[in-house]
Order: structure tokens, then C-alpha cells, then sequence
């Protein structure tokens, strides 16, 4: 198990609307801590927009745009050189989005700023779907699993938006889970330090959406990393490969039992999510060992 290395400056309230035992919550505390005061946010619609609230009761000791769902990743890109124009050239622009305005709606307005090298750190809380609008799909839900949408399972693949990123040959891309949370924050120093643009994808187990329970979203987070489901490692400038968690310890099993959106599998669909999951696996270890020093 992790040591939990964490230290709360108090840039995350209190009094937000979050669900209980909902791990966004969780991981919006720490990475606001760690990118710390000078920092401007721009939220898109979502359930990180619903936790964070309005000014004047924002969850957030930050200064938070609202946008639309299609332009995070723009109105972010237009404050950092706002802000540049003022000359504060160190203060960090914080976009923080969900997977249905990151890997669908907002996906053309990451994709242009990421071709321009903008100067902001990219936040995407990757709960697998729609889940702040009655949890229909998006295209990072995973193959076979039950939707608002898709009740009998998708029948299409998750979105490989890490290497769809990685394409554009950005400095930093990373994975991150609110089961290493001290993983999690050093991947947000990292990122603040560097310039140009950073995304970071971090897996959210929707407690109603997936069908987890209340207490489980970190235990099941924990799963999905030591089965190698949401591996944890990082890309720089778009061929550069670092595993951070570097076991895959144990098959799917677990992970599938603790969600209610898998329970219709049979037991040949289960043995194929396995099997594309080991393939994935060994693709990356594979890149790791082979990427450029």
C-alpha cells in the first residue's frame, strides 16, 4: 500500500455538493493544493463545475472561469495569454474538465491547443461517461459496459485519447488515481513546472454511474490500477514512456465485481475484456522498455 505523503494548504473548501464518498472530490483537493494560490481555473460543464460552485460560494480558494463544454481547453488557452500580456508569466491556468468535454464535445479545442503548445495544465476527471447528466456514454465508457444509454453494454472500444495526445508531441501527458494520491500530487508539480501543455487524465469511479458503493470508489480506483485496467505512467513530448506503477498484480475479477455496469457479462465477454487488457499491457511495458533515452 502507498504512503500517503499530503500536506493540506486549504485551497479546496468544505460545504461542496459532491457526492458522498465521491473520489473527484478527493482528487480536486489535492491537485488544487498542489499547484497552489497563483493559479486561475477554468471549470467546463460537469460534475467538477457542480462540486466547485459559483462565485461567491466556490469550493475553490481560486479564481474559476465557467465555460461551455466545447471550449475549455480555449478559454484556458486565451487567460494564460492574458496573462502573459500582464507579464505574470508564472501563474499557473488551470483547466479542469470531465471525459465528455475532454475525449468528445471539447476534444477539438484540446486538440488546437495542444498544436500551439498553449501554456496550461489540462485536468481531465475521467468517470467513464455522462455521468452528471444520467450517465449515458461517451466515448471513453470501456467496451461492454452498461450505460444510461448503452444498457445492454457498448459495443465499441474506449477512445485511446493518451495516445491521441501523444501524437501531438506535447511535453507532458500522465495518468493518475485517487488510490496514490502521493503519485497523483507529484505528477501535478511535475506539471506546473513545465511549459506548454500538460494533460492529465485521473480515474474517477462514479459511485452511481458505475454502481459502486459509497465506501468502494478508492478501493475500486486500487483495483482498476494493480489489474492493469488504468495503468499509471507518463509521456513526454510524445515518446517518452514512464511507467509509475509498474505491477499489474492480479486479473480484472475484482474490479469488474465491484461495479454494477459489468454484472451482465458472460463469462466469454469477461475472458476478452482479460485478454485486451494483457495485450494493452504488454504494448505499453513494450514502449516503455523501447523509448528513446
Amino acid at each position: 500500500m502507498e504512503k500517503i505523503s499530503y500536506s493540506d494548504e486549504g485551497q479546496f473548501c468544505s460545504g461542496h455538493v459532491a457526492c458522498a464518498g465521491c473520489v473527484e472530490a478527493l482528487s480536486m483537493r489535492v491537485i488544487l493544493n498542489a499547484v497552489g494560490p497563483d493559479t486561475v481555473g477554468v471549470v467546463a460543464p460537469s460534475c467538477s463545475a457542480v462540486i466547485l460552485g459559483g462565485h461567491p460560494m466556490s469550493a475553490a480558494k481560486i479564481p474559476v472561469l465557467h465555460g461551455t463544454l466545447e471550449s475549455a481547453a480555449a478559454s484556458a488557452s486565451g487567460i494564460k495569454r492574458a496573462l502573459l500580456a500582464q507579464g505574470r508569466d508564472d501563474t499557473t491556468v488551470l483547466c479542469l474538465a470531465g471525459d465528455g468535454g475532454t475525449y468528445d464535445i471539447g476534444l477539438q479545442a484540446l486538440s488546437s491547443a495542444a498544436e500551439r503548445n498553449e501554456d496550461i495544465l489540462y485536468i481531465c476527471f475521467d468517470n467513464e461517461g455522462y455521468m452528471n447528466t444520467g450517465g449515458q456514454k461517451s466515448s471513453s465508457t470501456p467496451l461492454n459496459a452498461a450505460t444510461g444509454s448503452t444498457p445492454l453494454g457498448k459495443v465499441t472500444r474506449k477512445k485511446n485519447l493518451i495516445e491521441i495526445l501523444a501524437a501531438h508531441r506535447i511535453p507532458y501527458i500522465a495518468t493518475t488515481s485517487p488510490s496514490h494520491l502521493s503519485d497523483m500530487a507529484a505528477k501535478i508539480e511535475k506539471a506546473k513546472a513545465i511549459r506548454g501543455t500538460k494533460v492529465i487524465i485521473v480515474l474517477i469511479p462514479c459511485l452511481p454511474g458505475w454502481g459502486v458503493a459509497d465506501n468502494a470508489a478508492v478501493k475500486t480506483a486500487r483495483l482498476g490500477v494493480e489489474s492493469g485496467v488504468f495503468p499509471l505512467f507518463e509521456i513526454e513530448d510524445g515518446v517518452r514512456y514512464t511507467m509509475t506503477v509498474d505491477q499489474k498484480n492480479q486479473p480484472i475479477d475484482a474490479y469488474l465485481a465491484e461495479q454494477k455496469r459489468y454484472r451482465h457479462l458472460s463469462d466469454d465477454a469477461r475472458n476478452k475484456l482479460q485478454a485486451e487488457v494483457d495485450e494493452t499491457w504488454a504494448r505499453l511495458t513494450a514502449m516503455v522498455d523501447n523509448c528513446p533515452l
